[in-house]
């Protein structure tokens, strides 16, 4: 299991690695929210998502005989970049795999950081071309979340967000697999034990919200929300640390997210992911847990083709 001191040994193994991500303020945003908010805005870390973090840190500490890769991976997302970023960095040859259709932004930042890129049809044959890769290149797969060392590595987020702001009374970030808010809870609760941890979450893919109420992994079935890099179920590392960790859940509606990604774009002059959106939310419609207090915001990416993203808040 992961601990406090693992994600500061992280930490130190990340410096001057990963960029150390401002935290932004709104007046704006406080009035609209009733609360005074902080925004650890790690849509300008590299690759443009805190997935470098975790990915960076789980091939930096991979056992001897795998260092030399090549690593594997599924992702269609910011994991697939920041693994193909780390394994540039560290010399290592990197086989992502992909489910159509590719994002053409996507596929030129990963064409960018010399991946090689296997593209499948569905997430069945993209199982099965993983499992393939592992066999024939004898690869090394880095999971997305559900590992402890890119839970590690995500949760260095929370350490530079305590040290810029020692004083919070609770933080938001989305969920999807849960790694980032693993890490979250992790070194929140580690520093802070009486910090509020709270994880957003699209009503299109409330799966993470069951999961933790059950005690059990509910399968994502047909997710249906914009905020794509929360479309995957909770993993059996990430489940126990939320449930002993999380405050609560914080549904989000499609329209809300929407809005908050129209919000960060004209009041805060931010762009920002509807993943990361899901996590603006709550404060935007004033939740009565959140009034009055210093709320911490997980800004968690902001990589999204401008055309569709003028499109969608238009």
């Amino acid at each position: 299991m992961t601990t406090l001191t693992d994600i500061q040994n992280a930490a130190e193994i990340l410096h001057g690695v990963v960029h150390v991500t401002p935290v932004l303020t709104s007046r704006t945003l406080n009035q609209t929210a009733g609360a005074t908010v902080f925004l650890k805005c790690e849509n300008f870390q590299r690759v443009g998502a805190f997935k470098f973090r975790g990915a960076y840190h789980a091939i930096a500490t991979l056992p001897p005989p795998q260092r030399a890769g090549p690593i594997v991976t599924i992702s269609s997302g910011n994991h697939a970049q920041g693994v193909a970023l780390a394994c540039q960095l560290r010399g290592l040859a990197a086989h992502i795999v992909m489910t159509k259709p590719i994002n053409p932004l996507k596929r030129q930042a990963l064409t960018g950081y010399h991946a090689t890129i296997h593209e499948v049809e569905d997430g069945e044959q993209a199982e099965r071309k993983l499992r393939g890769l592992q066999e024939q290149l004898n690869g090394v797969y880095i999971h997305a979340f559900n590992d402890p060392r890119v839970i590690a590595g995500q949760g260095t987020a929370m350490l530079e967000f305590l040290s810029a702001v020692p004083d919070l009374d609770a933080v938001l970030a989305p969920v999807g697999g849960g790694g980032l808010l693993s890490g979250t809870c992790i070194a929140g609760h580690g520093i802070s034990p009486s910090i509020e941890v709270y994880a957003c979450e699209p009503t299109g893919a409330l799966d993470a919200i069951h999961s933790v109420r059950e005690n059990r992994i509910v399968p994502m079935v047909a997710p249906h929300t914009i905020a794509e890099g929360l479309r995957t179920s909770l993993g059996d590392v990430t489940l126990p640390i939320l449930r002993n960790h999380l405050a609560g859940f914080f549904p989000v509606e499609e329209k809300e997210i929407v809005e908050a990604m129209r919000f960060a774009f004209e009041r805060l002059k931010i762009v920002v992911e509807p993943s990361s959106a899901v996590a603006l939310a709550p404060l935007l419609r004033r939740e009565e847990a959140l009034i009055g207090k210093r709320v911490g915001v997980v800004i968690t990416g902001g990589n999204v083709d401008p055309s569709s993203f003028f499109a969608t808040i238009s």
